[in-house]
């Protein structure tokens, strides 16, 4: 997959950034080329080999179009996660790690449920922010909107997912 400079794409669970250069470095006495990405949420620099750009899950940002398949993904019911919390932390670090924010919305959702049922863990916490950071994120650069904003769409919309589930189970 090739970027162009200036193009965002988005870094797995370090969110969207913006290609600032192609660049060419000697490794190991290999001539390697490398995208410089700048991560917008931290102002960071990282370089990705371009020929790793598949193995590490860079990608381009979704359209405005999926913005709505997210959302209705958010409004989806609730399902009861993984009871052991390790087999449950496994399997949603593995979600992170892919870079889809669709993959990274299930585990908002999931953890968003756990968190309203019992007290999450500290890195289930962490992993809650980081999956809601991420979203809003590329939402709030997708559609061009503040990020104030589109974290409060969010959090309605969990709400409301959460509040027709309890409901419907009752």
């Amino acid at each position: 997959m090739d970027f162009r400079i200036g193009e965002k794409v988005v870094y797995p669970n370090h969110g969207v950034g913006i290609i600032e250069e192609v660049s060419s470095r000697n490794v190991n006495g290999t001539a390697e080329q490398f995208y410089m990405l700048r991560i917008h949420a931290n102002s960071s620099l990282v370089m990705v080999p371009t020929s790793n750009v598949k193995n590490v899950g860079l990608r381009r940002i979704i359209k405005k179009d999926d913005v709505d398949g997210l959302f209705k993904l958010l409004k989806e019911d609730f399902f009861e996660p993984e009871a052991d919390w390790k087999g449950r932390y496994k399997e949603h670090s593995e979600k992170m790690r892919t870079g889809s924010i669709f993959q990274v919305a299930e585990v908002l959702k999931n953890l968003f449920y756990l968190s309203h049922r019992k007290s999450l863990s500290f890195r289930e916490k962490k992993m809650l922010d980081r999956a809601k950071q991420l979203i809003i994120s590329e939402v709030a650069t997708v559609r061009s909107l503040d990020e104030k904003s589109v974290e409060e769409k969010i959090d309605r919309t969990l709400s409301e997912a959460y509040s027709r589930s309890v409901n419907t189970s009752e």
